[in-house]
This record gives structure tokens, sequence and C-alpha cells, in this order.
């Protein structure tokens, strides 16, 4: 990179004031560059007083427009929802081969014939058995969950044999049961079983051919001590929730079918009851030990 200044006789000084330099890239030696420069015509700038800058040009003032103004964002009010009532799990079920569930009535409860409130009232179940004066067990026979809460079917102590209706969950205690009652009509047996294995079958007496043990599916209602090995019924009544088919009324009662002893043991496995089934005393003593209130019993001819 080399400097060079040029004066107005042409010929390179070093530079001062009055003078024009520039600067320009060569790779040529300082003789030759000489050379170059007394050939070549160069022309002195005028001097710096000489140069009138051009007049600035005023134009029309600029206008600035005002910011845009941008709305505040809407505020969100949030909408008030009801929130439906979740019932909690619960493992209520209807019965089946290995369990079922059964429900201590723990006050007075309507009956209905759909679960929720809205359900036509059947009847009112009281918490008290009537013939015992003990806890009431009902069987449970379907689940269902409205509104948030949980209503149950179960089997009710009524006519016709089969009657079920829907109450709130809330007004029983449940408790889950491993054993079964199969009646064998017929073959005059009762059967004991625990978890769908047979556990222990027993020699019953059933009704007569004019008053049968009715068949179907049932639940023990109660559990009756009687205080009396002795009596006719023998230690232990187990009334179940059947009734007669063809008594509406035997010695004061409504008919109810039960599971008794008997003080008339020779007459096991005959068909002579009024429809109860009838077990020698030991062997009634020894199911009611074994058997909650609620119990299913299923009944076949």
């Amino acid at each position: 990179m080399i400097a060079w200044c040029a004066s107005t006789s042409g010929l390179p000084r070093r530079p001062g004031p009055g003078y024009r330099c520039g600067v320009r890239a060569t790779s040529l030696s300082a003789g030759a560059v000489l050379a170059v420069a007394s050939a070549v015509t160069i022309v002195a700038a005028p001097p710096a007083s000489a140069t009138t800058p051009p007049p600035v040009t005023t134009g029309p003032p600029v206008t600035t427009a005002p910011p845009a103004t941008t709305a505040p964002p809407a505020t969100t009010v949030p909408v008030p929802t009801t929130r439906t009532p979740q019932a909690p799990p619960s493992p209520l079920a209807p019965p089946n081969p290995r369990r079922s569930w059964a429900g201590r009535l723990l006050v007075v409860a309507t009956a209905r014939a759909n679960p929720g409130p809205g359900g036509r009232p059947l009847r009112l179940l009281q918490p008290i058995a009537p013939l015992g004066a003990g806890p009431v067990w009902l069987q449970v026979k379907g689940v269902k969950v409205v509104a948030g809460r949980r209503w149950v079917k179960v089997l009710m102590p009524v006519r016709p044999n089969g009657s079920a209706g829907w109450i709130r969950a809330s007004s029983m205690r449940f408790h889950p049961i491993a054993v079964r009652i199969n009646i064998d009509v017929s073959a005059r047996t009762l059967t004991l079983v625990r978890d769908g294995r047979r556990v222990r079958a027993f020699e019953v007496a059933v009704g007569t051919p004019a008053n049968p043990t009715p068949t179907g599916r049932f639940a023990v209602a109660e559990v009756i001590p009687t205080g009396d090995p002795t009596a006719f019924l023998g230690p232990v009544v187990m009334p179940l929730t059947a009734f007669s088919d063809t008594l509406n009324e035997f010695a004061g009662g409504n008919g109810r079918v039960a599971i008794h002893g008997t003080s008339l043991p020779e007459l096991i496995g005959q068909a002579v009851s009024h429809g109860c089934v009838r077990m020698r005393n030991a062997d009634v003593r020894w199911l009611a030990h074994r058997v909650p209130g609620g119990t299913p019993v299923i009944i076949r001819a």
C-alpha cells in the first residue's frame, strides 16, 4: 500500500495543505510508481473554501400517527357449573355362583319400583324383623348409581314370591356371603355350598303334593333360635323370603315358608309338611351357625 499526493504542478509531493491525497493498492516498485505518476496528468482539487454545499430542501412537516389503541382483553367470567356428585367405588354386585351380598337395614326405608327418588313407592321396609324382632338382612339383587347416589335392588320378604324393590344403599350396611343353600324337592335334600363347592348335604322333609314347597330363588330372612329343642319347629327356625303358593294363612301365620327343626324326626325324607323344609335338630343347628341372614336359597322341583 503506497500513499501519494499530487500538487497543481503535477509533481508528486508529500501530503500537505492544499493537496488532495489518495490511496492506491499496487505491487509495483517505487521507481515504476514515479514513472507512471509523471506520465499521468493530475488535476488539483479546488480549495475547500470554494466548495458550496447544496441547499437543504425542507419538505412539509411529517405528521406522526398516534399509536393504535389496543382494546384490553375481554375478561372471562367463569360460568358456575353444577357437578354431579360421584358415588365412591363399591364391590356390591348381584349374586353369582360363588358370592352374593346382603345388607342389614338400618332405618325405615321406602322400596321403589325404579332406582332414584322419583321411582314409584312400593312399600316401607322396617329395620326390625317381624318374627324374631332381630335385624333385617336383605339379599342384594342389583346395583345402580343415580345422580351420584348408589341404589340397591333387594329381595323383599313379601308376596308375591320374588318381589324386589330399590332402596338407597346409604340406609344399609353390607357384607359378602360366600355360602348358599340348594334344596332339591324331588330328591328331598338340602345342600350347603361354599365358594361354589359342596360342603355338606342333608336329608329333609318337604311339602305335600297339596301344599308343595315353592320353587324359585329366595333368601334367608332371619335366623331365630326357639329356645326349646323339643318344640314342634325344633331349636332353630330360618324364615325365608318365600310364601306358600296354596296357603295364605297357616297356624296363625301368613303362609311364610321356613327351614326349621322338627319334633318328628322319623318323617324326615318324606313329603309331609305344609311347604316348609324340615331338618333333624342336630342338622339345623349346624346349618344355622354357617348361614347368615341374606344367604341365597335356591329351591328346585
